[in-house]
C-alpha cells in the first residue's frame, strides 16, 4: 500500500491523534481540567527544596495575576515580560496575553534596546526580574509611557511585587471579580508581539496569532509524542518561540512537567536533581555534552577499548554496550529519552551516537515567523543529515531552484505570522500569495526531506544558535560620527567551527581630523580612533554580539544603484585586525 508514497506522505498516515485547541485559555483550562492534581511545574523553595505546582494550581495562579491586570486597566494593552526561565514568567506570560498583548523581551538587551521595544509597543506595564526592571527604571526619562508600571519578581514584599500583586488578584476574583474568565479570545488576532533583532534601528517585530502557535504545538505532538510522565527541563531562554512553544507550553498541553535550570553551570546538578526526560537544545549543547560523555568513556574503560578523542561505542561487545548506557542515562538524570535540537545545524556523526546510546535526538527547522516549527525530524522516520520531513498542516518549497534544486524556502500552514509589527512593506516581501518567504537557501529531496543549505539573507547563527543580526551591529557603528560605513561579517577560523563578527570599517577621515583639532591622522591614531569605537560598541550589546575582530578600509565599498552596500563581491574580502 505504501509501496508508491514517498516517506512524507507516509508520515501523514502516522500521525499521533491531537485534540484541538485554537487559544492559549483554551488550551490552559482544557489542561487544569484533564490534568488538575498533576504536576505542571518542579520548582525550588528558597531553602533550595524542590517543590512541585500542580496544574490547578498553575491554571489558578494565572487567573489571579490576569484578574489583578485587568483591574489596573490592562485589557486588550501590551503587556511586556523580560527575564530568566522562571515559574513566574511562565505565568506572566500566559496572563498577559491572555489578558491583552503580550511582548517577550530578551534579557540579555542593552537596556535601551529594551527601552525601545516598550516604546515601539507601547507597552503599559512590564514584568519581569528586579535587575532588569531597575536597569529600566534607572533610564525612565526615555520611556514615552510615564505611567508604565513595574512589577518585580523577585521583590517579595513591595506593593509592586510580583506576589502581592497577584494576592491582590486572587482578593478579587474570590470576591466575585470575575472579568478573567469573561474573556473571550479571537484566536486569529494579534496577541504575541516578539522583536527579531536588538535596536529598532532594523528590528522587525513578528506578529503571532494564539492560532499560529496553538497549530504548531498541535503539529508538533503530532510527529513527536510527549507523555504524561515526561519532565522537560528548560535551559533555552523563553522569549525565544522555540523555547516557548515547545519547551513550556507543549508540555502544558500534553500534562506533562518542566523544570527550570539555574544557569549554565549547573546543567548537571540540576539534570541530576529533576531526572528529565526530554530537553530542547542548541548544537553546542549537544556537541559540549558528547564531548564529555566520550573522555569520561574513554576514562572509565579497559585500555585495549580507549580511543584517544573518538567515540569508542561501536567497537564494544555487546555485554559492556548495555553497560556504557546505563551509566550514560545515569550522568544525565536517568530517565532522558529525547533531545529536540534546533536554532542551528546539528552534526549528524553526534546525532548517530546519542541514538546508539538510546537518546533519541530529533532535528528540525523553525523561525520565529512561523511559530516557530517547519520541519522536524520524527518518531517515525529519522534523516540525520536532513531538518526532517513537513509538520502536520505545513507545507513548504523550493521558490525559483537551480540547477540543484537549492532555492529560497517558502512555507504556508496555520503557523504562519500575521505580519511585521507596522511595517507594511516588510511584510508585503515576506508574505505573497499565502506563501511566506523564509530568506533561507534549501533543497527537498525526492521523500520530502529538507536541507538547509545557506541563507539569502543576511542573518548570522553561531555555533549554538545565536541569531545575529548584522545590520543591528553596523547600526552602532554608524552611529559613530567617526566611522563613514561598515559591514559585519560571520566568519570562521582555521580548525574552529564557530562563527566569530567580525566587521570592516571605512573611517570618516573628515571627522577624524576635526577631532585631532586639524592634524591629519597617522594610521596609528586612525587605528587606536576605531578600536575604541568598537569598544563602545561592545559595551551595547551582549557577549554574543561581540566584534572580535576588525579590518581598516582605505576606500569605499561598492555599493548597489540604490546606494546600499553590497554584502557579496570584493566587499566580503576580510582581513584581520
Amino acid at each position: 500500500m505504501n509501496k508508491n508514497l514517498n516517506v512524507a506522505e507516509q508520515l501523514q498516515k502516522k500521525y499521533h491523534k491531537t485534540e484541538e485547541v485554537t487559544n492559549f485559555k483554551e488550551l490552559l483550562y482544557r489542561s487544569a481540567d484533564i490534568y488538575r492534581s498533576r504536576t505542571a511545574f518542579k520548582l525550588k523553595d528558597p531553602n533550595g527544596n524542590i517543590i512541585t505546582i500542580t496544574y490547578e494550581e498553575f491554571k489558578n495562579d494565572i487567573v489571579f495575576l490576569g484578574t489583578s491586570l485587568i483591574k489596573k486597566g490592562f485589557l486588550n494593552k501590551k503587556i511586556a515580560v523580560i527575564g530568566k526561565n522562571s515559574y513566574d514568567w511562565c505565568i506572566s506570560y500566559l496572563a498577559a496575553s491572555i489578558v491583552g498583548i503580550v511582548v517577550p523581551i530578551d534579557k540579555e538587551l542593552h537596556t535601551d534596546d529594551v527601552i525601545n521595544f516598550m516604546n515601539v509597543s507601547e507597552a503599559v506595564c512590564i514584568l519581569g526580574d528586579d535587575k532588569n526592571l531597575s536597569d529600566v527604571l534607572k533610564k525612565q526619562e526615555k520611556l514615552k509611557n510615564k505611567a508604565t508600571s513595574f512589577i518585580y519578581f523577585d521583590n517579595k514584599n513591595d506593593e509592586f511585587s510580583f506576589s502581592v500583586v497577584k494576592e491582590q488578584g486572587k482578593e478579587l476574583y474570590n470576591n466575585g471579580f470575575n472579568d478573567f474568565d469573561k474573556i473571550e479570545i479571537n484566536p486569529d488576532e494579534l496577541r504575541i508581539l516578539l522583536f527579531t533583532s536588538g535596536t529598532t534601528g532594523n528590528a522587525k517585530g513578528v506578529c503571532l496569532s494564539q492560532r499560529n502557535i496553538c497549530s504548531n504545538i498541535l503539529s508538533t505532538y503530532g510527529i513527536v509524542k510527549v507523555k504524561r510522565s515526561d519532565l522537560f527541563f528548560s535551559i533555552l531562554p523563553l522569549h525565544h518561540t522555540y523555547e516557548c512553544t515547545l519547551g513550556f507550553l507543549l508540555p502544558i498541553y500534553s500534562g506533562a512537567s518542566i523544570a527550570h535550570c539555574e544557569g549554565l553551570r549547573y546543567i548537571a546538578k540540576n539534570m541530576a536533581e529533576y531526572h528529565p526526560s526530554v530537553i530542547l537544545c542548541v548544537p553546542l549543547l549537544l556537541e559540549n555534552l558528547h564531548k564529555n560523555i566520550i573522555k569520561n568513556m574513554n576514562k572509565s574503560l579497559p585500555q585495549k577499548y580507549v580511543k584517544e578523542n573518538e567515540n569508542p561505542f561501536s567497537q564494544l561487545p555487546f555485554f559492556m554496550k548495555k553497560i556504557v548506557k546505563n551509566k550514560v542515562k545515569n550522568t544525565l538524570g536517568g530517565r532522558l529519552r529525547v533531545f529536540i535540537v534546533g536554532a542551528a545545524a546539528a552534526n549528524p556523526n553526534i546525532v548517530a551516537d546519542f541514538r546508539d546510546l538510546k537518546l533519541n535526538t530529533l532535528q528540525g527547522y523553525g523561525l520565529t515567523e512561523c511559530s516557530p516549527l517547519v520541519a522536524g525530524n520524527t518518531d517515525f522516520f529519522q534523516k540525520d543529515d536532513s531538518a526532517g520531513l513537513p509538520i502536520p498542516n505545513v507545507e513548504y518549497k523550493i521558490d525559483n531552484p537551480n540547477e540543484e534544486g537549492i532555492g529560497e524556502i517558502i512555507v504556508k500552514g496555520p503557523n504562519v505570522m500575521l505580519g511585521y509589527y507596522n511595517n507594511e512593506e516588510e511584510t508585503k516581501k515576506a508574505l505573497k500569495n499565502g506563501w511566506f518567504h523564509t530568506g533561507d537557501l534549501g533543497k527537498i529531496d525526492e521523500n520530502g526531506y529538507l536541507y538547509i543549505t545557506g541563507r539569502c539573507k543576511s542573518v548570522i547563527v553561531t555555533k549554538n544558535g545565536k541569531n545575529i543580526y548584522p545590520e543591528e551591529v553596523e547600526y552602532y557603528l554608524n552611529d559613530n560620527p567617526l566611522i563613514s560605513e561598515s559591514l559585519v561579517l560571520g566568519i570562521q577560523k582555521e580548525n574552529d567551527d564557530e562563527t566569530y563578527i567580525n566587521a570592516q570599517i571605512y573611517p570618516n577621515i573628515e571627522a577624524i581630523t576635526e577631532y585631532l583639532k586639524g592634524s591629519v591622522p597617522t594610521k596609528e591614531e586612525i587605528w587606536k580612533i576605531i578600536s575604541d569605537a568598537v569598544s563602545n560598541v561592545n559595551k551595547k550589546l551582549p557577549n554574543y554580539k561581540h566584534i572580535k575582530a576588525f579590518a581598516i578600509r582605505d576606500k569605499e565599498f561598492e555599493k548597489t544603484t540604490t546606494q546600499k552596500v553590497k554584502r557579496y563581491g570584493n566587499n566580503m574580502n576580510m582581513g584581520s585586525r
